[in-house]
């Protein structure tokens, strides 16, 4: 989610600098202004941004300007100023709309920041001009920001606090996206199921659940998805949105962070392990069908290899059908930083990542194989990356169908394809 939540800043950030008569280009060689958006979530993502400012030095030479936006530009501020010398200017993720100013002042030599992190800033007004898309799927941002303090986080204090969008204005962009031809859309905020907007002309309250039904009920060709979610936001009230409307994909990503109940409390994830174990088993009586993603951390401070099978024992639990693991890397200025030892070494979290990934790829190969023989809806993409015989698309569950080429079959469209083989990662099939 931290990529698709920076992708549509992008996007954002665009619209605001084409009103001042800059275009996009793909051309670095062409750029006058260089921007790099960037995430705090992993240790690695400084270094990759450090690394790419490398590249720029060309373009700083023929009189371009560098600025470096979102979580790291705001937490990270003073480095990137005084460590970096090719940076004219750091703007955090509520700062935006003040590029204009500071583009202004780097032009005229001054080293430019606003890092200012707003209670109401959603941006709601502005159209994002959207970039390097397909021209089938796109993203909303619904709500910027997050309240929940998990300890391993650095969110809350690189983006703020949670506000919501007015919803009027989240659905006339997804009509809007339609009318463009837009075929899917997907809700994103740092946790989208603590979504609530309060109308100030009548005092109605939107909840999430709510908004999901308004954005599904602009077109019935328009899939709806939304990331990330937090587990004790998913309300029965989503569940039974996503069962009774085709057109809300059958797809949950329920990060569980640890299967320890322990470790959970120090995270601050507010639930423990029977309560997620509890919840998984809703979404699956309620929508049968449905996929269910996850966000994993090894090595979490003082974690025992108990614990770890702890982790190891609810992927198998909850049959996911796409995880996203990481090893614990500890990030300043958050609360497990302040309060606990980093104290599992790099060697042991990382053989445990990799016994995560290895159980993981057992239970997804398992899971893929009961698809053999189904036929799904798919919204085709465009051609397979190996072969440009075949097409690929995705089903409601957010798994990639890769099929044969069919005559008339073009991206955009809803083909139903049966499939007969699948791997871990990719189901095949023929177009019916």
């Amino acid at each position: 989610y931290g990529c698709a939540m920076n992708f549509s800043d992008s996007e954002i950030v665009a619209s605001i600098l084409s009103s001042e008569g800059y275009s996009s280009t793909k051309v670095m060689e062409e750029s006058d202004l260089i921007l790099v958006n960037t995430c705090s979530i992993r240790e690695k993502a400084e270094y990759n941004v450090r690394q790419r400012l490398r590249i720029f030095e060309k373009n700083k030479k023929k009189g371009a300007l560098v600025g470096v936006l979102g979580c790291m530009a705001e937490r990270l501020k003073k480095k990137f100023l005084e460590e970096e010398r090719l940076v004219d200017m750091v703007v955090g993720p509520d700062a935006y709309r003040d590029l204009p100013n500071l583009i202004s002042g780097a032009e005229e030599g001054e080293k430019g920041v606003n890092v200012f992190l707003s209670k109401e800033e959603t941006y709601a007004d502005i159209a994002p001009m959207r970039l390097d898309t397909n021209g089938i799927s796109g993203f909303i941002s619904i709500m910027r920001g997050c309240d929940n303090m998990c300890s391993f986080c650095v969110v809350p204090f690189t983006r703020g606090r949670e506000r919501s969008r007015n919803a009027f204005t989240v659905v006339a962009e997804a009509r809007d996206m339609v009318d463009q031809g837009y075929k899917e859309v997907t809700l994103l905020g740092q946790n989208v199921d603590s979504y609530k907007w309060e109308n100030p002309e009548n005092g109605e309250k939107v909840s999430f659940a709510q908004l999901l039904v308004m954005v599904a009920e602009v077109s019935p060709l328009l899939r709806v998805r939304f990331s990330t979610s937090h587990p004790k936001d998913i309300t029965d009230d989503v569940l039974y949105a996503i069962r009774d409307h085709h057109n809300i994909c059958n797809y949950i990503h329920l990060p569980v962070q640890s299967g320890n109940s322990r470790i959970l409390d120090l995270m601050n994830r507010t639930y423990d392990r029977e309560w997620y174990m509890g919840k998984v088993d809703r979404i699956y009586e309620v929508i049968p069908d449905c996929a269910i993603s996850t966000d994993i951390i090894t090595g979490f401070c003082t974690e025992t290899e108990e614990e770890h099978k702890d982790t190891l024992s609810i992927v198998e639990y909850s049959n996911y059908s796409m995880i996203y693991s990481f090893f614990y890397s500890e990030r300043p200025g958050t609360l497990a930083a302040k309060k606990y030892e980093d104290d599992i070494l790099l060697e042991i979290k990382k053989k445990r990542l990799s016994e995560v990934i290895e159980v993981y790829s057992k239970v997804a190969f398992e899971v893929n194989q009961k698809d053999i023989g189904q036929t799904f809806e798919v919204l085709v993409e465009g051609i397979s990356k190996k072969s440009d015989q075949e097409l690929k698309g995705r089903n409601s569950q957010n798994k990639m169908i890769i099929f044969p080429k069919k005559g008339g079959v073009a991206a955009g469209d809803y083909v139903n394809v049966k499939v007969t083989e699948a791997s871990r990662a990719t189901l095949r099939g023929i177009c019916l």
